[in-house]
Formats: structure tokens, C-alpha cells, sequence
């Protein structure tokens, strides 16, 4: 809940001095929470930087100024007390799974109340007493509706809440940086440098000359442009575009008009959103949007269905969109390592040609048991998902052409029962795991020590379930030979007291010949 000091420092700053959630009050009785006594470097460690804020706004250790500024954040601090309370962000899949549940709900609940409004009225009941009796169920089933929604709605108001604290955040950072300037002593002018007209006209000019020769590849790599002319979109003969290693923070909408790209290149920008155009590039094959801001990916771009590479790698992504897994089908490479992605959606087990998967350096917790489709799989690096990955499916077992898989830095105690199934994996990574099975001393041996220890285990599971079974089955046969042979006897005791009774003829019968065996 607490803001990234990489990604708000000076928020992050002034929040480490105020009380966590559930912690004791200090021991004095100032209300400044350590501002007045002067000790702001006592939780420096609580945001690791601090020392070299510090020393780049100098003014930021000064009293009064801290004070002001932990007064101009107590909406912030209230709002990530009570998401503290209620919990973590709720993943991008429920989100959309609990509005697709409202959807549902909402239009059973329409097919609910035509119903009723279109029943025919019984000819004993009266007008007014049958529109009253209408309007009753019609309140019963709006409630029970509302009733059934309340969960979901509940999903999808503490996600609306997390996405309100992190724009809060954002308009906090930006109040404190304000803040701080007018406080100090110092003014600090130094602005963005102009964008210089003549390197958007040598641009247009690059633009103009490739539409009237019609090229089918243009490379503006390196060139600091800030944004993109709408004059792209004339280019339809484009085939291949290059923008990387530009200060880009938007692509105009007019590039959904290059009809015959398939390779586009934005790596290196500014980017915090691709626009939802890009779904109208069916042709595209290759897409490199890594080394930019991006907090989330159009779901239009599941509709680029021609895409077999795509790299999205070192941005802000903190998932991916639901569907693109079922959209996405001819895709060979996907890379969104270096990212805050907490969960790959189900929808990933259709990539049913993807062969490449790097997913390092995230915060996954786990991955979903669809991962085993991926069949055609080869290299898979899950590496430095540090406290999150605690452990992986058993369908892991299934990717039965994986060749080399990357583990390290996590916290996997004990690999899947099914790991000795990959045949084919011949490069293996487990470093910095706290693994128990197997043993420290067969991963030191290699990846074939792991695969015939695995297997043996394996195999080993196999036959006790199968001795469990027979066991199992021979219990069942016993007791059931000893249930017919209580029926039998009993069908003989019975038939051999009705022959003694009529030798004997009438008189008084035993009860002992009576009772069942």
C-alpha cells in the first residue's frame, strides 16, 4: 500500500514518517509524529533512498517544511489506511470475470421483469390487485438480484479504489514537489527544453519523401522526438516502422491506417498507453514496446491476431489483458519480465505455438494451472519473482518440450511430483530457493540428477497409490464374500427352521431359529 520510492520519492519521503496501520503511538505527546524533534534521519531505511533525496532537496529535512508537507498528504494517509484494511488490488481476470457477473445478473433480471410485465391477468383477480401483486415481485426480484451482485460489486469497488489511491498518489508527489519549491529559499527554473520546430519539419520531410517513393521501411530511431506526425498515417505502404530510443509519449490514432505493417518498434519511449487503434494492424507480426512507461495494453491488441513476437518488457504492467491468450494464437515470443504482473491470466494455455515465455522479474504469485497447453513450449524463465513464487502446478509436468527453464530467485521449497516428465529440459536454474525437495545436493548434481530424482519420486507416488488401491479392492472383496456368506447361511437357517416347523407341526418356535445371521 505504501508508495514506491522509486516512483513518488518525495511521498514516499514524508509517509515513512507517519504511523503504520495497527502501530503504537510514540511515547511524546507531539503531534507532529518526529517532525518537531528534528531526527528526520531516523527511518531513512524506510525508504532506502532517502539520503540521496536528501542531499537533492536539502530543504526537505527542515521542521516546519516536513510538517506542512505531512498536513498536505493526510488524504493519502487516511485512504491507505483503509486499503490496508480491506486488502490488496484484486487481479485484472476477477475484476473483469465480477463485471461480466453484473452483466449477467442485470440482464437475467431485464428477461425477469419483462416476464412479469407481459403475464397475462387471471380473470378472477382484479386490475389494481393484480398490478400490486406485480410490482411485489418485481421488488423481489430486483432485490435478489442486488443481493447476488453485492459480491461482485465489491470486487470491482476495491479495484476502483486502488486505481483512485495510485492517481492520488501521482497528484500527492506533484503537490509535495509544488510544495517544496515555494518553501524554500531556492528557485529551481529549470524546464524541459523546447521541442525545436525545425526537427519536427526535417521529420515531415523524412515522412513526405518515403510516401512518394512509397517505402515499405522507415527508421527515425534516435532522433529525441516528442511526438509523432499525423503524416504517418499516408505511408500505407509502410511494412516496417522504427521509432525506438525517442522521447514519443503517444502514438497517434492514424497509425491504425498502415494496413501492411508487421514490424513496429517503440522501444526506448515515453509511453504510458498505446492507443486502441493498434488493433486495426491485423497484419502486425513483431511489436517492441519494452523500455517504457506502460501501465497497462489496450485489450485491442488482442485483436492483432497475425502477432508472433511481442515484447513489453521494462514498463509499469501490472497485468494482461483476459483475452489475449484466446486471441493471441500464432504468438512464438512473449516478453513482460521487468514488470509488476501479479498473475498471467488463464487465458494463456491457448497460446498453443508459444515457444518462448519470459515472464522474469515480476511479482507472480503463482501461475494458472493452464500453463500446461502450452505444449509447444521450449524456454521459460520465471526467475526473481522473489517472495511471490512460492510454488508451481502440477501441469508443469505437460510442457513436454521445454528445454530450458529458469527458477532462481524465488521462494520454491518443492518442485512439482510431475517435474521428471521433461524429458526434453536440459537446462535448469534453482539457485537462491529454499528448495527441500529435492535436496540442495541432487540440484548440485544437475538438471538430469533433478529429472531421475523427480521421476523416482514420481513413480514412487505411483505404486503407493496403486498399493492403496489393490489394498483398497481386496478390503472390499473380503467384505463383500462375508456379506454373501451371511446371506447364504441365513437363507439355510431359515429354510431348515421351516422344514423342522412343519415336521414337527405346529407349536412353539425357537426364536434362536428366528434370528439373522
Amino acid at each position: 500500500m505504501d508508495p514506491n520510492p522509486k516512483t513518488f520519492p518525495v511521498l514516499s519521503y514524508v509517509m515513512s514518517r507517519l504511523p503504520k496501520l495497527g502501530s503504537k503511538p510514540p511515547a511524546s505527546d507531539s503531534s507532529q509524529i518526529d517532525i518537531e524533534s528534528g531526527d528526520v534521519g531516523a527511518s531513512t531505511s524506510a525508504t532506502g533512498g532517502s539520503g540521496e533525496l536528501v542531499d537533492q532537496m536539502p530543504h526537505l529535512s527542515h521542521p516546519k517544511i516536513l510538517a506542512s508537507m505531512t498536513l498536505a498528504i493526510s488524504d493519502v494517509a487516511q485512504t491507505r489506511s483503509v486499503l490496508q484494511t480491506l486488502g490488496e488490488r484484486p487481479d485484472h481476470e476477477a475484476v473483469d470475470k465480477a463485471k461480466a457477473k453484473i452483466v449477467e445478473i442485470d440482464s437475467r433480471l431485464s428477461k425477469q421483469l419483462e416476464e412479469i410485465v407481459l403475464s397475462p391477468r387471471p380473470s378472477s383477480i382484479e386490475r389494481l390487485q393484480f398490478r400490486a401483486h406485480q410490482a411485489e415481485k418485481e421488488q423481489e426480484c430486483r432485490q435478489a438480484a442486488e443481493k447476488e451482485k453485492q459480491i461482485y460489486k465489491a470486487v470491482v469497488q476495491l479495484d476502483e479504489m486502488h486505481e483512485a489511491y495510485e492517481k492520488l498518489l501521482k497528484e500527492a508527489e506533484e503537490r509535495l514537489v509544488k510544495l517544496y519549491e515555494s518553501a524554500s529559499a531556492f528557485a529551481d527554473d529549470v524546464e524541459h527544453l523546447p521541442v525545436k520546430e525545425e526537427t519536427n519539419e526535417e521529420v515531415v520531410g523524412v515522412l513526405q519523401e518515403a510516401s512518394g517513393k512509397g517505402l515499405e521501411r522507415v527508421d527515425l530511431s534516435g532522433r529525441r522526438l516528442r511526438f509523432l506526425p499525423e503524416a504517418f498515417g499516408k505511408i500505407r505502404s509502410l511494412v516496417a516502422l522504427n521509432l525506438s530510443c525517442n522521447q514519443l509519449e503517444f502514438i497517434p490514432d492514424s497509425i491504425a491506417t498502415l494496413e501492411n505493417l508487421e514490424e513496429l518498434n517503440l522501444s526506448s519511449n515515453l509511453l504510458e498507453l498505446l492507443p486502441d487503434s493498434i488493433g486495426l494492424l491485423v497484419n502486425l507480426k513483431i511489436l517492441d514496446a519494452s523500455g517504457n512507461k506502460l501501465l497497462a495494453l489496450p485489450d485491442s491488441i488482442c485483436h492483432c491476431r497475425s502477432l508472433v513476437e511481442l515484447d513489453v518488457s521494462f514498463n509499469n504492467l501490472a497485468y494482461l489483458p483476459t483475452n489475449i491468450g484466446y486471441e493471441l494464437v500464432n504468438l512464438k515470443r512473449l516478453s513482460i519480465n521487468l514488470n509488476k504482473i501479479r498473475s498471467l491470466p488463464t487465458s494463456i494455455g491457448e497460446m498453443r505455438s508459444l515457444c518462448h515465455l519470459d515472464a522474469h522479474f515480476n511479482e507472480l504469485r503463482g501461475l494458472p494451472s493452464a500453463i500446461g497447453r502450452l505444449t509447444n513450449l521450449e524456454t521459460l524463465n520465471l526467475s526473481s519473482n522473489f517472495s511471490d513464487l512460492t510454488e508451481l502446478p502440477e501441469t508443469i509436468g505437460d510442457l513436454t518440450n521445454l528445454r530450458e527453464l529458469d527458477l532462481s530467485n524465488n521462494q520454491i521449497q518443492a518442485l512439482p511430483d510431475t517435474f521428471g516428465r521433461l524429458d526434453n529440459l536440459n537446462k535448469l536454474n534453482l539457485d537462491q530457493n529454499p528448495l527441500v525437495i529435492p535436496p540442495m545436493e541432487v540440484v548440485n548434481e544437475g538438471v538430469e540428477a533433478v529429472k531421475v530424482f523427480m521421476a523416482k519420486r514420481w513413480l514412487d507416488i505411483l505404486v503407493e497409490e496403486e498399493q492403496k488401491s489393490l489394498l483398497e479392492v481386496k478390503e472390499q472383496t473380503e467384505t463383500g464374500w462375508l456379506t454373501r456368506s451371511t446371506s447364504w447361511l441365513g437363507s439355510v437357517v431359515s429354510g431348515v427352521s421351516q422344514s423342522v416347523s412343519g415336521y414337527l407341526g405346529p407349536g412353539p418356535r425357537d426364536p434362536y431359529l428366528d434370528q439373522q445371521l
